[in-house]
């Protein structure tokens, strides 16, 4: 989550953004590449009601130079979530979300928006033996959450299919909202409680291993992790916010959540995969804005 003041344009009192020098820190982290969760421009309300407001609000966080040197250092892969889509909590009746969407190819260029026949910001990517599923949560989001959906029907066939042929040590689904968590609140995917349901027993079903849910959105990070009857274990790392507003949400009914992995300041995720073929290890560190580590994880199953 990375939000970048413009008075002229921001709430009055306290800034929202803040702690800019985390963006050295990553730079200095040399990263192969970046994964961004959504939310990595903040539309103001004004910017959502045009087009021009929207590619404003994409040119102005682009235009920041601390970040720029960033950007040119690595490749960087992206997805949405609501405030880089439209109006705070947006769905797919949002009115605008083509503008939108021409606005973040143009700034996020990807050889593969749309995988799977999608209409959004679906993605797909190969690096080393790891591969990552880039989903759209926003696209096709439903307002009836009861009977509803967060990823239509198309993208989930696309997801399940994909995780079917993929032959990756590790599968990193990135989307927006937390996944794992059971916390019904916000906008976890626990609110739609028989998709999440779904896709958990589609994992569960085809003894679908090492994979790791990459979620944003919540202001806060930690790890939670879901062992089924069956023994397939599975994680979700939700690493958020790099520069906007953060929260303590320990006091949050997560019951799956890794026992002291909650960190509720500025901070970003550094993943390391090392090993040999046979023997694949993962880990995380989470360095906050001045690159002192605030926690760590290693994945085992």
């Amino acid at each position: 989550m990375f939000y970048v003041n413009e008075p002229s344009y921001d709430r009055p009192g306290k800034p929202y953004g803040g702690e800019y020098e985390i963006i050295k820190h990553m730079y200095d982290s040399k990263p192969d590449f970046m994964v961004w969760l959504g939310d990595n421009t903040y539309l103001r309300e004004g910017d959502f009601e045009s087009r021009a407001g929207i590619y404003h609000r994409q040119s102005h966080t682009r235009s920041f130079p601390a970040l720029q040197s960033f950007l040119a250092t690595q490749p960087h892969y992206a997805i949405w979530d609501d405030h880089d889509y439209g109006p705070n909590d947006s769905d797919w009746t949002y009115e605008l979300k083509q503008h939108s969407l021409d606005a973040f190819r143009d700034f996020w260029p990807s050889e593969s928006y749309g995988a799977g026949h999608t209409e959004g910001v679906t993605s797909s990517f190969k690096w080393n033996d790891c591969q990552f599923f880039m989903l759209d949560d926003r696209w096709y989001r439903t307002v009836d959450k009861e009977n509803g959906t967060i990823l239509g029907e198309q993208q989930k066939y696309w997801l399940k299919e994909a995780l079917l042929s993929s032959e990756a040590s590790f599968k990193f689904v990135a989307v927006g909202g937390q996944f794992l968590s059971d916390f019904v609140g916000y906008e976890n995917f626990a609110n739609y409680k028989a998709e999440r349901e779904e896709i958990i027993q589609f994992l569960d079903d085809n003894d679908i291993k090492g994979v790791i849910f990459l979620t944003g959105d919540r202001h806060h990070s930690e790890i939670s992790r879901l062992q089924t009857a069956k023994g397939n274990i599975y994680y979700d790392v939700t690493s958020s916010a790099i520069t906007s507003g953060t929260t303590d949400h320990s006091s949050e009914p997560n019951t799956l959540r890794v026992p002291g992995s909650m960190i509720g300041i500025r901070n970003f995720a550094v993943f390391n995969v090392n090993g040999d073929k046979k023997n694949r290890q993962l880990n995380v560190l989470f360095k906050n804005s001045e690159g002192k580590e605030v926690g760590k994880y290693e994945f085992r199953n």
